[in-house]
């Protein structure tokens, strides 16, 4: 792959899901699908909102390990990044990335306790596309 940020930003950036994967007590990953990321920083950091009583939140609360994937059904490629993933409730980040219509899950505004904002920075990546798969670094 010659520009890793151009491909993979250009594959994540036109999909409107993303799959979010954390580790359960008994140490197995658990997988869910969520809204795309509401800003993301190069393939370093990605934004999300979530409920903060969710039991993923508890995960990874517990153990930060995560990975994000995103994919592309119609070309059938997909990008995996391994990383940590934080669990933010400041007003900083949660103003960061709050949009208009979010009173529709959070009834309290942004400053909702149940509103929380999932931070994933990732360390490595691997991409999948015409029947072959590659590791990349992410920087």
């Amino acid at each position: 792959m010659r520009n890793v940020e151009q491909t993979i930003g250009k594959l994540i950036d036109n999909q409107k899901v993303a799959f979010i994967a954390s580790i359960d007590e008994e140490g197995f990953p658990n997988m869910k699908a969520m809204l795309q990321p509401r800003k993301r920083e190069g393939l370093r950091t990605f934004y999300f909102t979530t409920n903060t009583s969710s039991m993923r939140v508890q995960q990874y609360l517990k153990n930060n390990h995560a990975c994000i994937y995103f994919c592309d059904r119609r070309f059938f490629r997909g990008a995996m990044l391994k990383g940590t993933m934080e669990v933010m409730t400041d007003p900083a980040h949660k103003e960061m990335i709050w949009e208009e219509g979010d009173t529709m899950y959070y009834k309290e505004g942004v400053t909702d306790p149940d509103y929380c904002v999932l931070k994933f920075t990732a360390i490595c990546g691997r991409y999948y596309s015409s029947f072959k798969s590659e590791n990349f670094a992410v920087e």
